[in-house]
C-alpha cells in the first residue's frame, strides 16, 4: 500500500483501518475510495483488494479488524467460551451500545455491557480484550433470548468447571467462586453468580444442586466414577459384542504342563513390569526350591503371580460385577503384593498414578469406576472378549499404587481358564506392541489394533507344548521371545 502514500497505515496489509491512521491519511483514503482506487468495506475499513478476497483477509486479521472497528470492546459469551473463535460465522462482544455489523464472512454482534475490568487481558496489545475466567463463566450463565444463542449455557459451564477441577484441583474452583462473587457485583450478574455458586458447590459436594452433564452426574453419584472412562468402557464393550474373536483352546492339559505355563506366564508378566531375572534363575527359586538369596522382594513378585496363575482357586476366579468387585480385587492384590508392604497390599491408591502421558482414574473415583465398568462384564461374550474387557478395566482404572499390570493380566487369564481357552503369555519381545495397542485404545478409542494383537499372541502361546519345560524354553528362545528389540528381531512361531 506504499504507493497510496497513506501515512500511519499498515503497509503490509491489504486492509486499511481508519483507527490506525491520522487525519491526513484518512482524508487521502476517502479520496481514493471516491476515485475507485480503494473499496469501502464498512465505515472505517477499506481495501484495495477485490471483494472476493475480503472474507479471507478479515479472517486472517480478525483481531486487528475488531480492535479497529470496536475499540475497548470485550470478547464475550460463547465466543469467549470458545477461546475467541467465531462459531457459525458469528462473534459476540460487549461494548458501550448494542449493534450488529456484517463484515465479509463474519457477523459481529455487540451487546451493551460493562467495559474491560482490570484483569481482562488486551489481545495482541490492541484495544480488544479477553475476559477473565470468572467473567467468562458468569456471562455464559446468563439467559439468551436472541435467535442466535449468545451463551454457551449451563451444561457447557458445568463441563468446563469439571475439567478445571480435574486439571487444577478443588482449590481452583474455590478461587474462581470467590473472585466471581466480587465480579458479579461489578458486572450486574448476581443471578448468574447464584447459578455458578450452585454448580461449584455441587462439584465440591457441599450442595445438592443436580448437575446435568454425564461427567457431572458421575462426579455427584453416591459412589463417584470417571464418566470419560465409563464411556470408553461402553465403547469397547460394544466393539467386543460386534466383533467375532478367534479363541485358541487350552493346550496345558496336564498338571505338569499347567505348572510350566503358570511359571512362564508369571516370568514374562513380571518382566514387562521391570522385574527382570534370567529365566533359569527364576526357574530355580520358583520350581526347584532354590533359596532366595538376592532380590527377595522381586523374587516374591514372581512367586506370587505364579501362585495365582497355578492355583485353581485363583486362576479361575473371574471378576464379579458390581460392588463385589471391590473386595475381590483387594483380596487378590493383597495376596499378590503381600511381600511389598510399601505398596499397601489390598488398599486402593491414595495418590494419582500415570504411565507416560496417560493419567489413570483419580483415587476418589476408583471404586465407582470399577463398579460401573465391571457391571458391563455380563454384556460381553464369555471367553476371549470378556477376558480382554476385564483386563482393560483393571488396567485403565489402575486401582492400586503398584502391581496393576500383573493383576490385569491375571484377571484376563482367569476369564480364559474358565472356558477352557488358552491363557495368554505376553513375551518380552511383544511387550512394546502390547503396550502400544493399549495406548491407542486408551487415547484414541481404537480397539482394532488391540484385538488383533491379543488374538495373535494367544495363538502364539497356544503353539507350544508345555509338558517339557526345557524344550519350551529352548523353543521360545529360538522364536526370539526373550529378546527386547523389535527393530532387530521378529517374534517367530514354532514350526
Amino acid at each position: 500500500m506504499a504507493n497510496l502514500d497513506l501515512k500511519n497505515a499498515t503497509s503490509d496489509s491489504p486492509l486499511l483501518l481508519f483507527a490506525e491512521m491520522d487525519e491526513s491519511a484518512i482524508r487521502t483514503a476517502q479520496r481514493l475510495v471516491k476515485t475507485g482506487k480503494l473499496f469501502r468495506i464498512v465505515p472505517g475499513l477499506v481495501s484495495a483488494s477485490q471483494p472476493e478476497q475480503w472474507p479471507t483477509q478479515i479472517a486472517r486479521e480478525r483481531l486487528r479488524v475488531l480492535a479497529g472497528l470496536f475499540p475497548g470492546s470485550v470478547l464475550a459469551f460463547r465466543s469467549a467460551f470458545n477461546g475467541g473463535q467465531p462459531e457459525d460465522g458469528v462473534v459476540h462482544m460487549t461494548g458501550s451500545y448494542r449493534r450488529d455489523v456484517l463484515l465479509p464472512g463474519l457477523k459481529v454482534m455487540v451487546w451493551k455491557g460493562p467495559p474491560p475490568l482490570f484483569d481482562d487481558l488486551a489481545m495482541q496489545g490492541r484495544k480488544i480484550y479477553f475476559p477473565s475466567l470468572p467473567r467468562l463463566l458468569l456471562e455464559n450463565l446468563s439467559q439468551s433470548t436472541s435467535s442466535i444463542p449468545k451463551t454457551a449455557g449451563k451444561a457447557a459451564v458445568e463441563q468446563r468447571l469439571l475439567s478445571i477441577c480435574d486439571a487444577r484441583g478443588e482449590e481452583a474452583l474455590i478461587e474462581i467462586r470467590e473472585t466471581a462473587r466480587i465480579k458479579s457485583k461489578q458486572l450486574l450478574l448476581d443471578k448468574e453468580f447464584r447459578k455458578l455458586d450452585d454448580l461449584i458447590g455441587s462439584i465440591l459436594g457441599t450442595r445438592t444442586f443436580k448437575l446435568v452433564t454425564a461427567k457431572g452426574k458421575a462426579r455427584t453419584a453416591p459412589v463417584p466414577y470417571d464418566a470419560d472412562r465409563l464411556e470408553l468402557f461402553e465403547y469397547f464393550a460394544a466393539q467386543l459384542r460386534s466383533t467375532p474373536l478367534h479363541q485358541s483352546p487350552a493346550v496345558a492339559l496336564t498338571e505338569q504342563a499347567r505348572i510350566h505355563l503358570a511359571f512362564l506366564e508369571s516370568y514374562f508378566s513380571n518382566f514387562i513390569e521391570g522385574t527382570e531375572f534370567e529365566i533359569q534363575d527364576a526357574r530355580g527359586f520358583v520350581l526347584q526350591g532354590h533359596p532366595i538369596d538376592q532380590r527377595p522382594k522381586d523374587s516374591h513378585d514372581i512367586l506370587a503371580v505364579f501362585h495365582q496363575a497355578r492355583d485353581m482357586g485363583w486362576s479361575n476366579q473371574t471378576l464379579t460385577p458390581g460392588e463385589a468387585v471391590l473386595t475381590q480385587l483387594r483380596v487378590r492384590h493383597a495376596n499378590q503384593m503381600r511381600e511389598r508392604p510399601e505398596f499397601s497390599p489390598g488398599e486402593f491408591k491414595e495418590k494419582p498414578n500415570r504411565a507416560g502421558n496417560t493419567e489413570f482414574v483419580a483415587p476418589a473415583l476408583v471404586r465407582g469406576t470399577l463398579m460401573q465398568g465391571s457391571s458391563l462384564l455380563p454384556t460381553v461374550p464369555a471367553g476371549m472378549a470378556r477376558a480382554l474387557f476385564a483386563m482393560f478395566v483393571v488396567a485403565e482404572v489402575h486401582p492400586f499404587s503398584d502391581g496393576n499390570g500383573r493383576l490385569a493380566r491375571l484377571v484376563m487369564n482367569a476369564e480364559l481358564s474358565v472356558v477352557n481357552a488358552c491363557r495368554i503369555i505376553v513375551p518380552t519381545l511383544f511387550r512394546e506392541e502390547y503396550l502400544d495397542c493399549l495406548r491407542v485404545l486408551t487415547r484414541d478409542g481404537q480397539a482394532a489394533p488391540f484385538l488383533a494383537a491379543m488374538q495373535r499372541i494367544q495363538q502364539w502361546t497356544a503353539a507350544f507344548q508345555y509338558d517339557n519345560l526345557d524344550r519350551v524354553i529352548a523353543q521360545m528362545t529360538a522364536c526370539n521371545a526373550f529378546e527386547r528389540s523389535r527393530s532387530q528381531f521378529k517374534l517367530l512361531t514354532p514350526s
